[in-house]
């Protein structure tokens, strides 16, 4: 398994233990998909979120950050987890942020 594979599996695994059901899938991005999409997108408890994973020193493109700025302005959560160091601080945001979701309804 790479390096951002063993961050992906991790991330997924924290994110089972947020919601019991939570909608998470990996955009394929070849042929008909579009450029830049973050490699998990998902749904937990009423917010879209997004994360690019990248491994410890890497950045994202351009065209990623730009993905993540679209995702943003479009008030949805967008993070980029750069190790497995940062798999806490997105999943206590994520966390976080839904729970602001179920004292609104």
């Amino acid at each position: 398994m790479t390096p951002e594979g063993k961050v992906k599996k991790e991330l997924v695994s924290g994110l089972n233990k947020l919601s019991e059901v939570p909608y998470i899938f990996f955009p394929a991005t070849g042929g008909y998909g579009r450029s830049g999409v973050p490699d998990i997108v998902g749904c937990i408890r009423g917010r879209f979120f997004a994360i690019e994973v990248k491994i410890t020193g890497k950045c994202p493109t351009a065209l990623q950050a730009r993905q993540l700025e679209l995702i943003r302005s479009a008030e949805g959560l967008a993070f980029v987890c750069a190790g497995v160091e940062d798999i806490p601080r997105i999943l206590n945001a994520l966390e976080g942020a839904c729970a602001e979701v179920y004292l609104e309804d």
